[in-house]
């Protein structure tokens, strides 16, 4: 692919170009490139707050507390985090004196985004230094590992992955040295085309550490022979395909990438004393004190160094297909991603339940934390009143100590608590923004009954998930998902409940309007902006996200493609049509 560079001199920065990559798509030719600068925005620019889904899709299946090493203590992976799971968060900050400890405050904004590892990579000395540890971002860092990460430019993330005793090896950012120096990445995403390209490098003589498939990115970059080192990102970036939102680092520059689709969120903003920060997530910068800017646009390179920030057009970008599950269930409530309030999205999609699906109900409760804003929307527009009627406890590892008796849904009473005083004798209207197995919401409604409610109906806020996730989400195969192989009377049948509703497709693609077209509905349709190339997912496969050793070694394996798979992707389309329909 060629890559598209800017030639144009922006003299205002508000109002922000809706698609950049479009308007600036002047050829690049190699050597010669173009910049186009960018100026301070004024103070009085603001965000858009409309209404935006996010994208959600089904997590993997719960592991067994003994298949790991038996002298490790026991993890429990129970079907009640029976969720999609996003699996990175990154943040970039360059120029402030304090980097790494705004990096780490800022993780700690994207806990949510990975709880499994975390790092962060600063530069001292023209000196690429890194901490990495599993864990939550509060048990990796501490004060005397912050004081070892000076300087005035970092890049962190935090990672969710599904097992593995060698995770560690794993935890991004990734440093890798070359033949002009040192470069630190942190990438949220898949690459779908990742296999093939690892096997080409490694035909050539390169050697991997991880089966992550942001190493192949570094790989990339080493045996490029561009200059200058921002033009080795580049031509690294034209040979993948899938999705990644991603931070570089060198001894003098940040650059962030995100692909031609815009799979995954990624913003800029700026701190009062003029530093520049990238992130996953507006709720990052809130938390550092930085004012949002506006995202970084598919396709766009932007390389922050003394001469300030420059944009690139990566390549001329396809329609956006900007994760729906952001705004569904991923990200936090108090975030913007691609442009839109989270928040308002997720009460949109109450009300629209409430309008579409009402029932006759004494209280509406919420499954916490991510039905609440849906479930807020619902009562507002029913006038029924919102309680709580589930009480979630934060305080739930993923380590403990079984019971020795079997105690029926241990995993869910562990962390769902019901208030009897709110369901005795009522009839409960519980919303949840999705479901995925089935099993927890089977689990949460017999909860419910048995502390008196009379009636539960279920109100789900999004699409029925009938589809595997290749663009950087932990999803289960689509045999296993629910809504793939029932239908919603089915569905309701198994999960005990009086009645039960998804989000209408259509109802969604509405309220979204002209900026519909811009979403990836894959999880609900099956339909790939990107195909994954080579394989893909069969029954308790896991998405590969950094596991060590080689693909082939991963308990249960990969299967080709076959002609047959792609049959049952058009049976998963025409039974999402009819689940919809229903």
């Amino acid at each position: 692919m060629a890559a598209a560079a800017a030639a144009t001199n922006i003299s205002s920065f508000s109002p922000p170009l809706e698609k950049p990559c479009s308007v600036f798509k002047t050829q690049f030719h190699k050597p010669s490139y173009f910049f186009r600068t960018l100026p301070k925005p004024s103070s009085t620019q603001t965000h858009k707050t409309l209404l935006t889904p996010s994208a959600k899709n089904p997590i993997s299946d719960v592991i067994s507390a003994y298949e790991s090493n038996p002298y490790e203590e026991p993890s429990v992976f129970f079907d009640d985090d029976d969720k999609p799971r996003e699996e990175c968060g990154v943040v970039g900050i360059y120029g402030d004196p304090e980097a790494s400890r705004l990096c780490y405050l800022a993780l700690h904004a994207l806990q949510h985004r990975g709880q499994e590892g975390a790092g962060i990579v600063a530069v001292h000395d023209n000196v690429l230094q890194s901490v990495t540890g599993v864990g939550l971002v509060s048990e990796v860092f501490n004060s005397s590992k912050l004081d070892k990460l000076p300087g005035d430019l970092a890049i962190g993330h935090v990672r969710y992955s599904t097992a593995g005793s060698s995770m560690l090896k794993n935890v991004q950012p990734f440093v890798a040295g070359y033949r002009f120096g040192s470069v630190g990445v942190a990438h949220n995403g898949n690459l779908v085309n990742y296999q093939s390209l690892r096997a080409m490098l490694e035909e050539n003589g390169s050697i991997f550490n991880t089966s992550s498939d942001t190493e192949v990115v570094l790989h990339l970059i080493a045996i490029s022979k561009a200059r200058p080192f921002f033009m080795r990102i580049v031509e690294a970036c034209e040979q993948l395909e899938g999705a990644y939102s991603m931070v570089f680092l060198t001894e003098d520059k940040l650059v962030a990438v995100r692909d031609p689709f815009g799979f995954r969120p990624l913003v800029m903003g700026r701190r009062s004393n003029g530093a520049v920060v990238f992130a996953s997530e507006t709720c990052a910068l809130d938390l550092i004190e930085a004012t949002y800017e506006r995202e970084v646009y598919p396709g766009e390179v932007l390389v922050v160094d003394k001469d300030g920030v420059q944009s690139l057009c990566l390549m001329p970008h396809p329609e956006p297909k900007s994760c729906i599950f952001e705004h569904i269930y991923f990200a936090l409530p108090n975030s913007v991603v691609f442009g839109r309030s989270v928040y308002e999205s997720r009460h949109a999609f109450g009300e629209i339940l409430a309008t579409e699906a009402p029932v006759e109900c004494d209280v509406v409760i919420a499954v916490p934390d991510s039905g609440v804003v849906a479930a807020l929307g619902y009562a507002a527009k029913t006038g029924v009143p919102f309680q709580q009627g589930l009480i979630r406890s934060h305080y739930v590892g993923r380590t403990f100590i079984e019971p020795s008796q079997k105690i029926r849904d241990f995993g869910v009473k562990l962390k769902l608590s019901p208030v009897r005083a709110v369901l005795e004798g009522k009839r409960v209207v519980v919303v949840d923004d999705s479901i995925v197995r089935g099993t927890t919401s089977s689990k949460i409604v017999r909860l419910l009954k048995e502390a008196g409610a009379k009636e539960v109906h279920m109100r789900i806020a999004s699409p029925p998930i009938t589809g595997s996730c290749y663009y950087g989400v932990d999803t289960p195969s689509a045999e296993e998902l629910i809504s793939n192989r029932m239908s919603v009377e089915q569905i309701r049948e198994f999960i005990g409940c009086n009645s039960l509703a998804f989000l209408p497709m259509d109802s969604l693609t509405k309220l979204l309007g002209s900026d519909s077209p811009n979403f990836c509905y894959a999880c609900f349709s099956g339909n790939y902006p990107v195909q994954p190339s080579g394989k893909v997912k069969r029954v308790g496969d896991f998405l590969d996200d950094g596991l060590n050793g080689s693909v082939d070694s991963i308990d249960g394996g990969w299967i080709q493609g076959t002609k047959s798979q792609k049959e049952k992707i058009t049976e998963t389309n025409q039974k999402e049509e009819d689940v919809v329909s229903v």
